[in-house]
């Protein structure tokens, strides 16, 4: 059964839309015009997390197995791919979360690395995600603005931080003052002489996300209507040609330019947004697929998505027709195409090679050891519990006994990087931990803190691992890693908020004691409601602590030779 739309920005606007969408080029070719479509290819990608060097595995989904990613290759497949048409008609896209939760090189120096090295390629407008607002929102404007970091000032005195050349849109992220868009809804770009209409939308969760503390200013509003509203003011300015930069994103088994038993929230948003949008670019989910799915008056709409960390390019093409101005739809082609290690942009070089020298003389300095892979970080499943995360919990108890913390917990998706005996980053031994790895796992500047908790409160926040609500978009279940002697039990078949098996909760082989207040330790994203554990904002006593990398490098310091925890939970 079709899908009934209901436009929430009225049913009049949209009757309109409809009536311009069935103007067809064949229609005017009948009043004397010829139509001579003009081609265009889009090149798109996401979730580039400021990935920049070539250090990433090959994709899961790939069956051979090739070495992909790295900004001086991805550089150079954009390169290589806009020869096919003529420069004015290529336009390079992305779908947000292009900094933030970056490894050591650009997180180190507040993703500035990042940004020069997509202007360096040519991003031309790109949909914000919901790390774009990791440091806050005044944090994102300077990213796109410019300027000096507020604290450590500007990294090359005689070069100030430009911001960045491509456009950031945040349709449905409106400031609470005014409820005017944060940063601009849409942009219009002409590609091969024609207008083309940009909207960017970043998912509805994204206070759930990020440190809520940094969004304060800001609401989130839900995406199809934030689409919507935007498709209707492109219309009436007279753009027909409509492409949706979406950072939400769904999930399928095939290969990476597949789309094989395709599911998740985008499905649902791409099938409902506003008939005049063509096309829908997303990311989020970090995962690869080309699907075609109906828009609401039936006709085929393109889905896409480039996997994560500028490994893979999405390589579309489509007619607009000359005289309608309007997407051809049947014209769209579009393939996921591998960003292989062969060629490198010695522009890139330049740029990885400058700010390599700055942070050459702490990123390779060794910190700890560890004896046997410690796995399970946020690229992974993060709705299980992980030796990672576990150990993270660990680092964390330890970093607050001052506090007097007796349990800990760490969100899997927080934990940004595993512990590899044979991952070299700087040169040093296998087993050994350089700052730089201890810094991709722990990204974000997070401070420890600790409260006070009853039994009571800590099964709640427990049970709130599973929220299957829009605000938990495409991860209903999130988990958390819990320190050494804390155990419990998860019967996921039990429904909603009875997941945790009475009794199973233990300190040191003691059950928990409902009434009883215990001290908890963990981080202020947490404990200020972060990935919608709300129960954490009702905890009393709260002392402040050390930022998050500081503690951990300390922990390395006294802690030689890691091994996986043992499990902790059972049933997850």
């Amino acid at each position: 059964m079709r899908r009934k739309y209901t436009a929430a920005a009225g049913v009049g606007a949209v009757a309109a839309l409809t009536a311009a969408l069935s103007t067809t080029p064949a229609a005017t070719a009948e009043s004397g015009e010829t139509d001579r479509p003009i081609r265009v290819q889009m090149l798109s990608f996401n979730d580039y997390h400021g990935h920049m060097e070539a250090t990433d595995p090959p994709l899961a989904s790939d069956p051979a197995h090739t070495p992909v990613g790295g900004v001086e290759y991805l550089s150079a497949k954009l390169n290589q791919l806009r020869t096919k048409v003529p420069a004015s008609n290529s336009v390079t896209v992305a779908a947000g979360d292009l900094i933030g939760g970056s490894t050591f090189l650009s997180g180190m120096f507040h993703d500035e690395p990042s940004v020069e090295s997509l202007n360096t390629l040519g991003l031309d407008v790109s949909s914000v995600g919901n790390h774009e607002f990791d440091e806050g929102t005044r944090e994102l404007r300077r990213m796109q603005y410019g300027g000096c970091h507020p604290v450590d000032g500007c990294y090359f005195p005689s070069q100030p931080y430009a911001g960045a050349d491509y456009q950031y849109l945040a349709a449905n992220v409106l400031r609470k003052v005014d409820s005017k868009p944060f940063l601009p809804a849409t942009t219009v770009r002409t590609v091969g002489g024609v207008k083309i209409g940009f909207i960017g939308i970043t998912l509805r969760a994204t206070p759930t996300l990020v440190d809520p503390a940094g969004v304060k200013s800001v609401n989130f509003k839900d995406e199809v209507w934030a689409a919507n509203n935007a498709a209707i003011k492109l219309a009436r300015a007279g753009v027909k040609a409509v492409v949706l930069l979406i950072h939400e994103g769904g999930y399928q088994t095939g290969d990476y330019t597949s789309c094989t038993d395709a599911s998740g929230p985008i499905l649902d948003i791409a099938s409902r947004v506003n008939p005049a949008i063509d096309a829908v670019v997303s990311g989020h989910t970090h995962q690869p697929y080309v699907c075609t799915i109906t828009d609401p008056l039936g006709r085929p709409r393109l889905l896409t998505s480039a996997a994560s960390y500028g490994q893979l390019v999405t390589e579309t093409y489509f007619s607009v027709s000359s005289t309608t101005k309007d997407v051809i739809r049947s014209s769209f082609t579009s393939q996921n195409v591998l960003v292989d290690r062969t060629t490198a942009d010695p522009a890139e070089t330049q740029v990885l090679d400058k700010w390599r020298a700055l942070a050459g003389p702490l990123a390779g300095r060794v910190v700890g050891t560890v004896a046997q892979d410690v796995t399970g970080d946020s690229s992974g499943n993060r709705g299980i519990e992980t030796p990672m995360a576990d150990l993270m919990a660990d680092v964390i108890k330890w970093g607050t006994q001052s506090g007097g913390s007796q349990i800990a917990f760490m969100n899997v998706g927080g934990v940004r990087a595993s512990f590899l005996v044979n991952q070299i980053s700087n040169g040093e031994q296998p087993g050994e931990i350089t700052y730089t790895e201890a810094y991709n796992t722990s990204p974000f500047g997070n401070l420890l803190v600790t409260l006070d908790l009853t039994g009571a409160q800590i099964k709640t926040v427990l049970e709130q691992q599973y929220q299957p609500v829009p605000d938990r978009g495409s991860r209903p279940m999130l988990a958390l890693g819990v320190s050494d002697g804390f155990t419990y039990t998860w019967d996921a078949s039990q429904p909603q908020g009875s997941r945790v098996v009475p009794g199973s909760m233990k300190l040191n082989g003691t059950p928990i004691d409902m009434g009883t207040k215990y001290r908890i330790g963990t981080l202020n994203f947490l404990a200020n409601g972060g990935d919608l554990f709300t129960e954490f904002k009702n905890g009393t006593n709260l002392l402040g602590g050390k930022e998050d990398l500081a503690n951990l490098v300390d922990y390395l310091g006294t802690h030689p030779g890691l091994t996986p925890p043992p499990d902790r939970v059972g049933g997850l």
